[in-house]
């Protein structure tokens, strides 16, 4: 009877934190909504680049695929999170192709289409070629070189803030929530014992960890020189 206890704390623990990893993730996949406002209210998309969300399709479209069941059973809550942030790049894409310059929309369609075209791939050479457990193997090492070519972008946020000692480029709520994303799912996959999870996410994590501290020391750091302005000689 106590086996039995333990193994229904243990699946609402893990669970628990796939969901919460779902619902932080959505309020990433929300937070370019202020950049495409303003893409649709000056009817151009300026000096933005599109290539982030891209990046960012092709990373979600690849977890997806790892997350179904037919590759990797008993990890439902992966599917769903890409599945919603697929959706949600696609629907960024097609604004900014929308309201791209002609060169532009031509680079960004075949883009787009490369994406989808490289995803065929996987699956057909995944279902087609591969047995099951290779299958999630083969997968799951796609799906962790995905996820780490992704924190290029932290990394860069972290360069610059160290750079310019502000943290004026990096809102603190963001930073807060991939952080908090990054833990639920390192938790999620840690529980799930699956290393594809836990291991991009521990990284996610320790990133995040840092652009906090960085936060923190550099908000501190502008409140004292505001609070002891430098005087002139």
């Amino acid at each position: 009877m106590s086996l039995t206890v333990i193994s229904s704390v243990y699946a609402i623990c893990s669970d628990a934190a796939g969901v919460a990893g779902n619902i932080l993730a959505f309020v990433l996949f929300l937070s370019p909504i202020p950049t495409f406002r303003r893409i649709v209210r000056n009817g151009s998309t300026e000096q933005f680049s599109g290539m982030p969300y891209i990046y960012a399709l092709l990373n979600c479209l690849i977890c997806l695929w790892y997350g179904i069941p037919i590759v990797s059973p008993g990890i439902i809550l992966v599917a769903t999170v890409n599945s919603i942030g697929a959706a949600f790049q696609l629907v960024y894409i097609l604004i900014f192709i929308a309201y791209a310059e002609r060169r532009m929309k031509l680079k960004m369609f075949g883009f787009m289409v490369s994406v989808f075209a490289v995803f065929a791939s996987i699956v057909f050479v995944s279902l087609k070629f591969l047995d099951s457990p290779t299958r999630q193997l083969f997968v799951g090492y796609l799906s962790v070189a995905s996820l780490i070519s992704m924190f290029a972008s932290p990394l860069l946020i972290i360069n610059l803030v160290i750079k310019m000692r502000s943290v004026e480029y990096m809102p603190f709520s963001l930073s807060l929530a991939t952080f908090l994303m990054s833990l639920a799912f390192c938790v999620y996959g840690m529980l799930k014992r699956d290393p594809f999870i836990y291991v991009p996410n521990g990284i996610g994590t320790v990133l995040g960890t840092v652009q906090l501290a960085l936060y923190a020391y550099f908000k501190r750091a502008s409140q004292e020189e505001l609070r002891h302005p430098l005087m002139d000689p």
